[in-house]
């Protein structure tokens, strides 16, 4: 449809053209807003026929609404005319054929919420109808736990009296008298107990009956080699329901198996998280001692530690966490140094030290600087010996027994041997081993001092040390040197000199021409003056550097 403008514009255009354009143009519009029209008419008839349609849906829902109610469950309406104490809406239920055992999500049942709630009349009427006395929830628990918990005597002798398990257990292992803290109430089931001839023993074989069966099934499984981590519906293991149920030699021998500890059940829960969660103090010791983390966490960022809620079984969770951080850093500790290579072991390292010319010249110098200064010191070190060892040769010549001994006045020997002769370099003649006997001038002292010095002689003259004791005492004795040589080493040549002789000490030459004397009362061979041939100083080497 044209808008007001365009109408104005198609105005002025047709005041310039003939009537017979203008009678066409005015024709043509009509027909235009004639089918405008009757499009528009149709839509309203369309929209009238949905609005009355609309209408009559309205309507019917309205009637059908009208004839609806709410119905509930069998199992609601028992459970909530149960805990409403409502007896007779009970009944009505009970004869319509509701099974008086039907159960929430939870697995309670009518019974379980009449003996929470105490309302006997009600456990009577469900007794009556048919109701299971050793019913179990979830928990494994019974209406007798449950009455035995909340301490009432009336209805656990209702219980009893319709024969009611006094030695059911439930999850956590407890059985009704374990819960009762009521006296009156434990007296009469300990009553029943007595009446009942249930001793310790079957007590204690009640208890572990349960674990039995699992472990008898474990190792049935093991023999038929069958896999151990299956998990059910929610993910759970036996190894989640032995964490659980806190069975420890079922726990054992999963782990045998080759149970894993680390698989997780539909709440991210692992089996170390069952047992903290249930108080399996036990199990839970027995899971960290074989690798379980105490850091491991649930799909709700929750640790075993977290799951706790007994504040003794918590403080033990953390002492086991703390040592078992303690074990494995000294574990890595261990491991490093074993992995850790031989070649890096007392090395720099990685870490290379680039130094310059300059550096390395000084590194040289100070290197020949320490080499000069050990030298000296080797040397200053010999140089002391030897002076301590001339003090020690001075220091034995005041103290040596041949000074004291007495000589007899004798008739000094020649200066020079009486053939001249000599002998080869180091020779000296075998009469002279046997030195002749001293002439005795009637003096006693001077025999009794010959023969001490003499023994003292043979005793010392055995090493190099005191043959330069000896040397020194020699020295002291200040005789003149003879310039002549020995004999040829026959007997005429000892005996000529002998004879010659108006000394009886006899100046014996050795091999490097110095005399050595000897007396006749030391009855020893001649003992040759030792020295030490003369070194000749050598130039001092420049050395390439200088100690400060």
């Amino acid at each position: 449809m044209a808008n007001h403008l365009e109408l104005i514009q198609e105005l002025q255009q047709l005041d310039k053209v003939p009537s017979l354009e203008r009678l066409r143009a005015a024709q043509k519009r009509r027909t235009q807003q004639l089918k405008r029209w009757a499009v528009y008419e149709k839509e309203m008839q369309n929209k009238k026929r949905k609005a009355d349609k609309k209408g009559r849906n309205a309507n019917n829902l309205h009637q059908a609404e009208s004839k609806r109610h709410v119905s509930f469950a069998a199992s609601v309406a028992l459970l909530e005319a149960s805990a409403r104490n409502d007896p007779d809406e009970v009944r009505y239920l009970l004869k319509n054929n509701v099974s008086p055992d039907l159960c929430n999500e939870d697995g309670l049942t009518a019974l379980h919420q009449c003996c929470i709630d105490n309302y006997e009349e009600m456990v009577k009427i469900l007794l009556d109808r048919g109701a299971s006395v050793n019913a179990q929830d979830n928990e494994l628990w019974t209406p007798l736990h449950a009455a035995a918990t909340c301490g009432h005597a009336g209805l656990v002798r209702i219980l009893i009296s319709h024969g009611a398990d006094l030695l059911a257990v439930n999850s956590d292992g407890n059985m009704p008298y374990d819960l009762c803290e009521d006296d009156p109430t434990l007296d009469i089931i300990e009553t029943a107990m007595a009446n009942r001839g249930i001793t310790q023993e079957m007590i204690n074989e009640t208890r572990a009956s349960t674990e039995r069966r699992m472990l008898g099934d474990i190792q049935e499984l093991l023999t038929r080699g069958e896999e151990v981590n299956q998990q059910d519906s929610q993910g759970a293991t036996l190894l989640h329901i032995t964490a659980a149920s806190g069975y420890v030699q079922a726990a054992e021998l999963l782990l045998e198996g080759g149970a894993r500890m680390d698989l997780r059940d539909s709440d991210g829960w692992q089996p170390l998280h069952a047992a903290a969660c249930w108080g399996q103090m036990h199990v839970a010791e027995l899971l960290v001692s074989h690798g379980a983390s105490l850091n491991a966490k649930t799909f709700l960022d929750e640790t075993p530690i977290d799951l706790c809620e007994d504040e003794e079984f918590r403080a033990i969770l953390l002492d086991l966490k703390h040592k078992h951080d303690i074990i494995m850093k000294s574990q890595l500790k261990h491991k490093t140094s074993l992995c850790r290579r031989t070649s890096s072991a007392g090395s720099r390292g990685k870490v290379v030290r680039r130094a310059s010319l300059s550096d390395r010249h000084n590194l040289c110098r100070k290197e020949y600087e320490t080499e000069a200064i050990v030298w000296r010191g080797g040397r200053e070190e010999q140089d002391e010996k030897e002076k301590e060892s001339d003090q020690e040769n001075n220091q034995v010549v005041n103290v040596n027994p041949v000074i004291a001994v007495e000589l007899p006045e004798t008739p000094k020997l020649p200066t020079i041997l009486k053939d001249g002769s000599s002998k080869p370099n180091g020779l000296i003649s075998t009469m002279t081993s046997t030195p002749p006997q001293a002439p005795s001038n009637g003096n006693t002292a001077s025999l009794d001092s010959s023969t001490q010095g003499e023994a003292c002689l043979r005793e010392r003259a055995q090493t190099l040390s005191e043959l330069k004791k000896q040397r020194s005492a020699a020295k002291l004795l200040n005789h003149p040197l003879f310039n002549g040589h020995l004999g040829n080493g026959s007997t005429d040549s000892f005996t000529d000199a002998k004879n010659n002789s108006e000394d009886p000490r006899m100046p014996l030459v050795s091999s490097n021409g110095n005399a050595v004397y000897y007396t006749p009362a030391s009855g020893d061979p001649p003992l040759l003056k030792l020295k030490q041939p003369i070194e000749e100083e050598q130039p001092k080497a420049q050395t390439c550097c200088c100690v400060s």
